[in-house]
């Protein structure tokens, strides 16, 4: 018998931790043992998880912290909220994402799929990258999705002002999450910090139903036959605890699988060019 994973005294940063597989993810790692830090932008939904963590794990060792993730300055904000409460980082969790209907502009001018769901985890992980490299082994999970199929990296238009259709550039969105983790796995190789994307499957959440079109259609019809957000967690929990996955750094899976991304997603003068562009957007130095 296989024994249980443990994480005592480990720190884990979940965004988009407040339902869905985000806040599944968090029950499970509190579980094993680690204090798990929830990040969400409305403060009711945000402490609802906690109790939710709660309720599921005795004496679950559960935090929160408050972002906008659309906002670069809340990003910042975010890592030196998490800096002054912790000292150490062993997961770091880019789970957070949207999809819009419409083109939506944010505070700094960004496009605001291609703001939240790309350089927000961008951002924050560059801020955070010192503290997981101090904390190793440790480790960085990207959510992405198998939409990056039908993605395209127009490096003419990233903020998709020529043209816009919100599931094209949310899959974009997910593509360029894969392109990032292969990116981030070159320049940690040789330390103690790995990277990888996962797919989580088509999951039955509330992602999605804020939009109007056909999207939404998709998610009423298709809704009987998705995964539960406690499914849709397995791969992240898995790659975010499992010894099984220790030292493997640069991957995309499903399943608890590694799997070829699109071909696209495995460019990487692509997957450079876009690590260039989006620490110019964010103020990274690159």
């Amino acid at each position: 018998m296989r024994a249980e994973t443990r994480l005592d005294g480990k720190v884990c940063l979940i965004t988009g931790a407040t339902g869905g597989i985000g806040l599944e993810t968090a029950k499970a790692l509190g579980r094993m043992g680690a204090t798990v830090v929830l990040v969400g932008r409305d403060p009711g939904r945000t402490q609802a998880a906690v109790e939710a963590v709660k309720q599921a794990v005795a004496g679950a060792q559960v935090d929160t912290l408050r972002a906008d993730l659309s906002s670069m300055q809340s990003v910042r904000a975010l890592a030196a909220d998490f800096r002054s409460r912790y000292s150490r980082l062993d997961v770091l969790l880019n789970n957070a994402g949207l999809i819009i209907d419409r083109r939506q502009t944010t505070v700094d001018g960004f496009e605001a799929t291609f703001a939240t769901n790309h350089l927000a985890p961008f951002l924050l992980t560059h801020l955070l990258l010192d503290l997981l490299e101090a904390s190793g082994p440790s480790r960085v999970v990207n959510v992405s999705s198998d939409a990056h199929r039908v993605g395209k990296v127009d490096f003419d238009d990233l903020q998709s002002e020529r043209s816009y259709d919100g599931f094209r550039v949310y899959a974009t969105s997910k593509l360029a999450n894969i392109l990032f983790t292969r990116a981030l796995a070159k320049r940690l190789a040789g330390t103690a910090v790995t990277t990888n994307a996962v797919h989580p499957g088509v999951v039955r959440t509330g992602f999605g139903h804020n939009t109007q079109g056909f999207f939404r259609w998709i998610v009423k019809l298709g809704a009987p036959f998705m995964l539960s957000a406690e499914g849709g967690a397995r791969t992240s929990i898995y790659l975010s605890s499992s010894p099984e996955v220790e030292g493997v750094s640069g991957q995309y899976f499903i399943r608890r699988r590694q799997r070829k991304p699109s071909a696209a997603a495995q460019d990487d003068v692509s997957a450079e060019r876009l690590w260039l562009e989006s620490a110019r957007l964010t103020g990274v130095t690159p």
